[in-house]
């Protein structure tokens, strides 16, 4: 059953992308990521090199919000992205 949500979320997400008419879209990828075990340094690592990458700490150290403002070419490309991101456990996409 979970494997059918992930589907169905990103679906949604490609359909809504798909429905912007400009392309290359400035987006704006926000992550939030367990501050342990280089989970952080490896959710960076996916992210576009060009992107404008802010970091924020909770106060208890023990989460870090990532966000990357960033242009990107096609849904196809931010669906990669986030994918691989949600993949390191513990990390929830906004």
């Amino acid at each position: 059953m979970p494997m059918d949500n992930e589907k169905d979320n990103y679906e949604g997400l490609r359909e809504k992308l798909n429905n912007n008419e400009v392309w290359p879209l400035r987006y704006m990828f926000k992550f939030i990521v367990p501050n342990a075990d280089g989970k952080v340094d490896l959710v960076k690592s996916y992210l576009p090199k060009e992107g404008k990458i802010s970091f924020k700490h909770t106060a208890s150290l023990k989460f870090v919000s990532i966000t990357c403002l960033v242009n990107m070419n096609s849904a196809d490309e931010i669906i990669e992205i986030t994918k691989k991101a949600n993949a390191v456990a513990g990390v929830i996409t906004l």
